[in-house]
Parts: structure tokens; C-alpha cells; sequence
């Protein structure tokens, strides 16, 4: 197998399983930019992907080759609702940030699971037969060597991630929204006298990033797993949690962190089928994104410098 062979291997799959890390990182960074920490995320991607298997598997035979995309809407707005109940918590009623993100967590894949037992009378639901379909990207993929790699006989969910993280990053620091939002995650009592709703600017970084998240377990679900089950959603959204710190809080930068630890994942998938990995124990591969995860973190979780207001409820009128 030569190089050629193992690019065309590794990047499809590293884009793939790096997506939805990159929307629900990107949905972090809303809310923690806005000041509010959402442990959350792993709940939200898993309340996404169930949503989206579940109407998936309702409305393929109406929708045809639309389904997917429609149950992404579905798994935003999902998603968006049950980050309603975060923000109550955190925001209105200035409860613990972390402890209100864990029962998220629990609620989410309690209620799922509660559900899908209702529904399907078992503990997981049936396949999808509805997922995103590879395809040639017209022009690109005819280009010399880059066209193979990139461009050809693959999902469009990667590049949409791409487009939304400069989006995200345009939003946030090129907009008046954008600096909104970061001036109450920094210094909210300043904000406030400047007349800047903080409360308001909150509530909107905690909704979209529950949006976010639920788009990402949403591309999850029907992308690689195409089922949902209690270990669906493994990780996936403290991963994605990591990437946002490993990034410093920026979306290009958890973008990137995203695209590492999606390798990273990747390689625990198809590194037997890798020349350089092929006699590694199986079980070594499955656990080294945890294990990269964690060095991430240790080495870099230092250096970045979180928003200063980050998991401080605001008062008003007190600093």
C-alpha cells in the first residue's frame, strides 16, 4: 500500500469523524464565550443524535435522500430546547454551571433511552437506510492529486463543519453581536453599562450552542453509527469540549483541535488496515484518542486563557 493509498484512507475518514467534534465545539464556544460552561455538550450531541434517528427512520420513505438533512433540523431544534433548560438553570436561576451541565448529561441519555425502549420496544433503534451519500464535488475533484484526496467520493457534512466554523468565526469577531457576546463572557457589569443585556446575550450563546451540539450528534448518528443506543454518543462531547480549550476558545482554533482528535479516532477504526499500524493491539488504538485527549489537555490547558468572567453567575448592579 503506498502513501497515495493511505491519504485517500486516512483523510476521508479523519474529515468524517472529526465533523460533528467541529459543530458541537463550535457550539461551546458560543456558550463559554458568552460565559456560561456547558459540561452539557455530551448530553446535547446525544439528545441530537437520537432525535435524528428517530425521525430518520419515521419519514425516510416520505422525505427520500432529504431525510438526513431534514433530521439535522430536527436535531437542532431538539438540541436548541433542551439547552433552554441549562440556561434556566445557570443564567436565571445562577445555579452550579458544571453540576447543571451534568444533569443534562443524565437527563438526555435517560430520556432517550426511556424513549427508545417506548418506541422500539428495545434498547436501540433499527438502521437507517437514509444516510449522507458520497459524491464527486464537481470541477474539484478533477483537480491533480488534491481532487483524490479531498474532493472525491465523499460526504458533504465535513465541508459544511468547515464553512459554519469561519462562519462562526466571522460572527464572533467581526460583528457587533459577536463582540456582544464576548464582552459579557469577559466583563458582564461592564457590558451591562453599556447597556448590553447580559442576561439576553446568555441565554442566546447557551441556545446556539445546544443547536450546534445537537447538529453534531445529528451527523454522528447518520454518518457512523447509523443507529442510536446507549453507546451512541461515547465521549464524543467531552472530546468536543476539549477541542474548544485545546482551540483557546476560538472557533478556527477548536476547528483545528477537532480535526486532531478526529484523526486521532479515525486511526482507532481503520489503523489495522495501515501498514505502519496494522500490528498494534486493537485495543491500544481504541483508547489512544482518550489517551491524546488527555496529553492535549495536560500540556495545553495552561496556556489558554479562558474567558474571565467563565462560570461566574451575574449580578446586576454587583461586580
Amino acid at each position: 500500500m503506498g502513501l497515495m493509498d493511505i491519504l485517500m484512507i486516512v483523510i476521508p475518514s479523519t474529515l468524517l469523524w472529526a465533523t460533528p467534534l467541529i459543530f458541537t465545539a463550535l457550539g461551546g464556544a458560543f456558550s463559554e464565550r458568552s460565559g456560561i460552561v456547558n459540561i452539557g455538550l455530551e448530553g446535547l450531541m446525544v439528545i441530537g443524535a437520537f432525535a435524528s434517528i428517530v425521525f430518520n427512520l419515521a419519514y425516510a420513505d416520505t422525505l427520500g435522500d432529504a431525510t438526513p438533512w431534514i433530521a439535522l433540523i430536527v436535531a437542532m431544534l431538539v438540541g436548541a430546547i433542551l439547552s433552554v433548560l441549562h440556561a434556566v438553570a445557570s443564567i436565571t436561576f445562577r445555579a452550579d454551571q458544571v453540576v447543571s451541565g451534568v444533569a443534562i448529561n443524565l437527563l438526555a441519555i435517560g430520556a432517550a433511552l426511556f424513549l427508545v425502549k417506548l418506541i422500539y420496544g428495545k434498547g436501540q433503534t433499527d438502521i437507517i437506510q437514509k444516510g449522507f451519500g458520497k459524491f464527486d464535488i464537481p470541477f474539484l475533484s478533477d483537480i491533480p492529486l488534491i481532487g483524490d484526496l479531498f474532493f472525491t467520493n465523499t460526504y458533504a457534512p465535513p465541508f459544511l463543519a468547515i464553512a459554519v466554523a469561519f462562519l462562526v468565526w466571522f460572527i464572533m469577531f467581526k460583528t457587533p453581536f459577536g463582540l456582544r457576546l464576548r464582552s459579557v463572557g469577559e466583563h458582564p457589569m461592564a457590558a451591562d453599562t453599556m447597556g448590553i443585556n447580559v442576561t439576553k446575550m446568555r441565554y442566546i450563546g447557551v441556545i446556539l450552542s445546544g443547536a450546534l451540539a445537537g447538529i453534531g450528534g445529528g451527523i454522528y448518528a447518520q454518518a457512523i453509527s447509523s443507529d442510536f443506543g446507549h453507546a451512541t454518543i461515547n465521549g464524543q462531547g467531552f472530546m468536543a469540549l476539549a477541542a474548544l480549550i485545546f482551540g483557546k476558545w476560538h472557533p478556527l482554533g477548536a476547528m483545528g483541535a477537532a480535526l486532531f482528535f478526529g484523526f486521532a479516532q479515525s486511526l482507532s477504526i481503520i489503523g489495522n488496515s495501515l501498514p505502519l499500524l496494522e500490528n498494534i493491539p486493537r485495543v491500544y488504538l481504541l483508547i489512544s484518542p482518550y489517551v491524546l485527549t488527555i496529553l492535549a489537555l495536560a500540556g495545553f490547558i495552561g496556556r489558554a486563557d479562558a474567558p474571565k468572567a467563565l462560570g461566574n453567575p451575574y449580578i446586576k448592579g454587583k461586580r
